[in-house]
């Protein structure tokens, strides 16, 4: 029913000084940028691969994005998947059991666009987008690609069990451990236990892959951005990505 990760969304206090990291220093390609008024947001999508990544700016306090800012601060908000009809999946969702904000799509920058309520996805915000028929699920020249989106869990068999029952995404191989990967088109869904990222329960991290590897700790180091260096992996602070914990790899670890 999903075809892939369509995007993962960030609020962001500023786009213009988002773009500073995600567009000038990740070199992701910027995609569109628009205000939608209905949501109260200026919101952006930029390419990683065949995944997105949206930075949501509040225009006013009032709107649910300025407030999850005012009390979470800036970082990951919400994961969208991308299904082919928005109105069919809500049918589905609901005879499921699933609770629903939206119980009819209304538009979004990603097309056609309707939310599941957290509770239905273990602490999750969904979205589910229809994107119009132009905009194919192709894979964007960029140099990073998503990979997989971690998620914290209290119960990670029970967490992964949610989203199976509710998407049908297949479970991955690992190397053992109190884990469970889902895959979820070219990308995947990797649940660990809350005790292993501070606690923190719901979105936790994104994991990508560089084209250039060198290239990218070329251009981390030369903007001072925050980060810890390994031989194979970078890994970006919080403070230096607009509060997302960012994993870049250069290989394509299993």
């Amino acid at each position: 029913m999903m075809r892939r990760i369509h995007h993962v969304g960030v609020v962001v206090k500023q786009i213009s000084e988002a773009y500073r990291f995600y567009r000038d220093v990740l070199e992701l390609p910027l995609l569109k940028e628009r205000t939608i008024e209905d949501q109260g947001v200026r919101a952006a999508l930029l390419a990683a691969g065949d995944t997105e990544i949206e930075l949501l700016e509040p225009l006013s306090p009032s709107t649910g994005v300025a407030r999850f800012l005012a009390r979470h601060g800036e970082g990951l908000h919400h994961l969208c998947f991308e299904t082919a009809d928005v109105s069919a999946s809500l049918a589905d969702l609901k005879q499921k059991n699933a609770e629903l904000i939206d119980e009819t799509p209304r538009a979004g920058l990603a097309g056609q666009i309707a939310f599941l309520h957290p509770r239905t996805c273990a602490g999750v915000l969904v979205e589910l987008a229809t994107p119009p028929a132009s905009e194919t699920a192709t894979s964007h020249a960029s140099p990073l690609r998503l990979k997989r989106l971690v998620i914290g869990a209290k119960d990670v068999k029970q967490t992964a069990g949610r989203f199976q029952a509710l998407f049908g995404f297949p479970e991955m191989a690992m190397n053992g451990g109190p884990r469970t990967m889902l895959g979820v088109g070219n990308g995947a869904l990797l649940v660990v236990p809350a005790a292993e990222v501070g606690g923190t329960e719901g979105m936790v991290a994104l994991s990508l892959v560089a084209e250039d590897f060198f290239g990218l700790t070329a251009a981390l180091r030369k903007a001072g951005t925050p980060r810890l260096d390994g031989t194979g992996e970078v890994t970006v602070e919080p403070k230096g990505s607009h509060g997302v914990h960012l994993h870049i790899s250069r290989y394509n670890f299993p």
